[in-house]
């Protein structure tokens, strides 16, 4: 389920000799004009194939550009089936294009850490994956495989793609940007590692790369935010009014840009999702969210996730909710 807006141009009133009149009734149509012009640019450009009810989700989202939403296994989705997934999907070629930014330079002194979901060779490294480590409430599996589409294209060669194509953008507008892993390693790193290397660059903020593995007809991207944990080596009172202002950034900004509609079986319809499960957000003192961009085991879904300009799209989404978040 996508969101689609009409092609929509204001009338032109006709030349005629009752120009008064006329003039009158054009100046009436104007507002209207106006509305449906917001709602072509704020929902256009889609990435779907199905248009949005009038009482869509869309309405959660503000048009100032900015959002205004109400409020598996450890880091990953693993849905029987998925071990041993090895296919590889459609791989952009070459430094992925960019958009221009908005305010060349306006995140200049900003670190953003983005943090690609699992790792490409955590399938040979099962071993590693597995050992369980502390998440702060309890111990979980270092890392998983992730999941992958019913063709093969897997999670983590979708996170590490989209991740590369927001450093571009991001870079642009002048933010340092760092990553947890950038295909630089054979497995992992743990999910503890990932949280570690947020804190210690000390991030104004971290975006983990997700996509989800439901069930079919399961559609539509949610964001991820830490709940109020406090427990052992876990702390996230102090993040998480600020983490759910970056997440309902990120909301915003890719539901504008890719067109996708919000979850329609996680978060209710805001295309949110409050969890204290999770080690990458309980063990963060940085601000910090999950993106799930789609379900892969879904057919509509996967045929967006596969598409190298669809990806384009998501990192750009992603990135102008960071943009939002950092310099409102």
């Amino acid at each position: 389920m996508s969101y689609v807006g009409p092609d929509f141009e204001p009338p032109r009133p006709p030349r005629h000799p009752l120009r008064a009149p006329l003039t009158v009734a054009v100046a009436a149509l104007v507002p209207g004009a106006l509305i449906g012009w917001l709602v072509w640019q704020t929902v256009g450009d889609s990435g779907g194939d199905a248009q949005a009810s009038p009482s869509s989700p869309s309405s959660a989202y503000s048009s100032s550009g900015r959002s205004a939403v109400p409020g598996a296994s450890d880091d990953g989705k693993e849905q029987p089936g998925d071990s041993g997934r090895t296919g590889a999907g459609e791989e952009s070629g070459g430094s992925p294009s960019a958009s221009a930014p908005a305010a060349s330079g306006s995140l200049k002194g900003k670190v953003v850490v983005i943090d690609p979901g699992h790792n490409p060779g955590n399938f040979q490294h099962t071993s590693e994956i597995n050992k369980q480590v502390n998440i702060g409430t309890n111990s979980k599996e270092c890392d998983t495989t992730g999941t992958a589409t019913n063709d093969g294209y897997t999670e983590a060669k979708f996170t590490l793609d989209v991740a590369r194509r927001m450093r571009t953008v991001l870079e642009k507008e002048g933010a340092t940007v760092k990553f947890t892993q950038d295909g630089d390693r054979s497995w992992g790193p743990c999910v503890d590692e990932r949280a570690e290397i947020g804190n210690n660059a000390d991030a104004d903020a971290v975006v983990s790369i997700h996509a989800d593995g439901a069930g079919p007809g399961n559609r539509g991207f949610h964001v991820i935010l830490p709940g109020s944990v406090h427990s052992g080596a876990a702390d996230t009172r102090p993040i998480v009014a600020s983490s759910r202002e970056l997440g309902e950034r990120v909301a915003g900004g890719f539901l504008r840009v890719t067109g996708s509609a919000p979850s329609n079986y996680i978060g209710g319809g805001t295309g949110l999702d409050v969890r204290k499960d999770l080690g990458g957000l309980n063990l963060s003192t940085v601000p910090k969210v999950f993106i799930e961009c789609g379900n892969m085991r879904d057919s509509k879904d996967a045929a967006q996730l596969t598409s190298s300009a669809w990806r384009q799209k998501a990192a750009q989404g992603i990135a102008d909710g960071i943009s939002d978040f950092l310099d409102p």
